[in-house]
């Protein structure tokens, strides 16, 4: 079963309680007190693009990546809807670890859970790219959730729905080997009828320890850990490192 598929089109109905603007926030101040300008992001996993149109429409030029095409057809027309004056993001449908852009960005982010997604097999390659295509001094943000964080759900059966959707997801923690798999049920009113659809979504724990050694054996510099960003106090923990 892949992830992001069916699940695309109702993704943002059903985290209506992410508050994009927080994070926006927390990386125009981040901008602020990185070296040199910054104009040129890159969005890395961006989803349903939300968070890179509130960027675009803050005066930002945004590429974005993502390897769900479902997620970025939603994106596409969140960009359309962009208010004048906006540069519509540059939409790319790239794995993190294939990411191949045409020139530099002045920093690159990625937000909820999208570094979590990526097995750790992977996560060099992913870093070793991000440091190719930020330019030397750009900065580099992402979010994680905690080891414990992960914990606390493991075992837990969630729903989240509203009048024409209900999605059921079932958490199971492998503690050992640092890796949370959700079994999602998604079922969509069609008419009088309901349709069912299944994904399986698998993350990886990673400690601060194991990615400040990744993000330094990659080239970065400066790298810092975040306990105030946005979604915190639920167990989200954010990243900065400058590009050598």
């Amino acid at each position: 079963m892949s992830a992001y598929g069916a699940l695309a089109a109702w993704y943002d109905a059903l985290t209506r309680d992410v508050d994009y603007a927080a994070f926006a926030d927390f990386y125009e101040r981040c901008f602020r007190a990185a070296p040199g300008e910054t104009h040129t992001l890159l969005d890395l996993c961006c989803g349903t693009g939300t968070l890179t149109c509130l960027l675009a429409a803050r005066g930002y030029e945004m590429i974005a990546a993502d390897v769900s095409p479902e997620m970025l057809a939603q994106a596409q027309m969140k960009a359309a809807a962009l208010p004048d004056g906006s540069v519509p993001p540059l939409l790319l449908c790239q794995a993190a670890a294939e990411l191949d852009l045409y020139g530099t960005v002045d920093a690159a982010v990625c937000s909820l859970d999208g570094m979590d997604y990526i097995p750790p097999q992977e996560l060099p390659e992913v870093l070793r790219r991000l440091h190719l295509f930020i330019r030397p001094g750009g900065l580099l943000i992402f979010d994680v959730r905690t080891p414990e964080s992960f914990r606390a759900l493991d075992g837990g059966v969630f729903v989240d729905e509203t009048e024409d959707v209900l999605c059921l997801w079932r958490a199971d923690f492998d503690a050992a080997r640092g890796v949370m798999r959700y079994g999602m049920d998604l079922f969509e009113r069609r008419g009088a009828l309901w349709a069912r659809s299944a994904e399986e979504h698998v993350e990886y724990a990673y400690t601060p320890e194991w990615l400040t050694r990744r993000l330094d054996e990659s080239g970065f510099a400066e790298i810092r850990t975040y306990t105030d960003g946005p979604q915190c106090a639920a167990g989200r923990l954010f990243f900065t490192a400058i590009r050598n």
